[in-house]
């Protein structure tokens, strides 16, 4: 990380007073994602401790980019819509014209003057920002959320040129950190995934957190029937594997899956689940409010997560938080929420078998040992609190040690 982007402006005091802070998404409300959920919340949880966020992100469409307040997760925020654009091979995602992204960071860094960007993105919007704010002195934190090899598969290219174009956008991830004052990652393990990819040191892994208190753990004595996964469906995520599994399971287990989150392979579950016989046994949800959200956590009996990709996992988190024992694949940041037979079981990624049998003891256990798996979830979640989040990045922007 260069000498420039660590030493702010000295004309800045940032050690008592409420902060000017830009944030810098490629995704953010109304996008249903772990990297936009964290943007959402953390901002929202710096602008209640009084600070002044301002988050640049893509419009919705392209006509209706602008400058807004939002109400994002209970706080008021003023939130720089640039003209996005759709990226028709994946079901959601919008982006900014990438030779744009320095014209449009100098606009808001000129019309803000923060103290601070947080960039939660190095691809575009978070890119241009990191470049133009060094120019300024202003000290940028980068929090990465993204396997470039995820982004390959949204990309429409031959497979033949994703080598050397994976190893492309991590050069650039690499410049754009190097130019950071701090680089964050949500776990240990994201944090030397990076580390070990694009050769830097001191990464600085920080949960991206929750609000438990949101959350409505039901640990009365009942039956266990009900399956959740929550999250986008996409490739990544490999729900076929929970699929096959409870085909596996519902003959004996007279189980449900409950599928909450929406994504490109709807339809390619949907068939899934009728070739599989069990289209009876699963719902899919899509989207839903935050309400309906927290409901279906209360509502379930375990939570089931397949994916092969997470850096941290916010919605195994905020099934902890409802004291949903977990099963999950044992993959990159998974096994840092999930200890295996204490809050639930890690299974053989790709297995739907060994996914299966890990369910079966989850929905069999007795009533000491399911509320055992329930309360360890409750107790594990504790150190993921939103607030020891916030604590750690205002350090960060002032530039003050972290605690060891």
């Amino acid at each position: 990380m260069t000498e420039s982007a660590t030493t702010p402006s000295a004309s800045r005091d940032t050690s008592r007073r409420p902060l000017r802070i830009v944030m810098g998404a490629d995704t953010f409300a109304p996008d249903v994602n772990g990297a936009a959920r964290f943007a959402e919340r953390l901002s929202a949880g710096l602008a209640a401790r009084g600070h002044e966020v301002h988050v640049v992100t893509p419009s919705v469409t392209h006509s209706q980019s602008g400058v807004f307040t939002e109400n994002i997760e209970g706080a008021d925020l003023t939130i720089h819509r640039l003209p996005g654009w759709r990226w028709y091979p994946h079901d959601w995602l919008r982006f900014v014209l990438p030779w744009r992204s320095k014209h449009y960071a100098r606009r808001v860094l000129d019309s803000v003057k923060p103290d601070v960007v947080h960039s939660q993105s190095h691809i575009v919007i978070g890119r241009g920002l990191t470049r133009e704010a060094v120019k300024r002195g202003i000290p940028v934190v980068a929090t990465n959320h993204v396997m470039a090899e995820n982004v390959i598969d949204f990309t429409t290219l031959p497979p033949i040129i994703d080598k050397p174009l994976i190893k492309l956008c991590w050069d650039d991830a690499k410049r754009t950190f190097d130019m950071s004052r701090a680089v964050t990652t949500p776990t240990r393990k994201a944090a030397e995934f990076l580390e070990n990819t694009i050769d830097i040191t001191g990464v600085i892994p920080i949960s991206c957190g929750i609000d438990k208190r949101n959350y409505t753990p039901d640990l009365s004595p009942r039956e266990h029937r009900r399956i959740l996964f929550v999250g986008r469906l996409t490739t990544e995520k490999h729900v076929e594997v929970t699929l096959q599994a409870v085909a596996k399971l519902a003959p004996e287990l007279d189980v449900h899956f409950d599928i909450v989150g929406g994504g490109d392979q709807r339809r390619n579950l949907e068939q899934a689940a009728q070739q599989l016989g069990i289209t009876e046994r699963v719902t899919f949800h899509g989207r839903t409010d935050e309400a309906e959200l927290r409901a279906a956590y209360t509502r379930a009996d375990v939570f089931s997560i397949a994916s092969i990709a997470e850096l941290q996992s916010i919605a195994t988190m905020e099934a902890m938080a409802s004291g949903l024992p977990i099963v999950a694949a044992d993959a990159v940041a998974l096994p840092h929420l999930v200890q295996s037979g204490v809050n639930g079981y890690l299974f053989e990624p790709g297995n739907a078998d060994d996914l299966a049998d890990k369910l079966r003891r989850v929905l069999t256990a007795g009533p000491e040992e399911y509320l055992r798996m329930q309360q360890a979830s409750l107790d594990g979640v504790e150190i993921h609190d939103i607030e020891r989040t916030l604590d750690t990045f205002e350090k960060l922007y002032r530039g003050e040690p972290l605690d060891a």
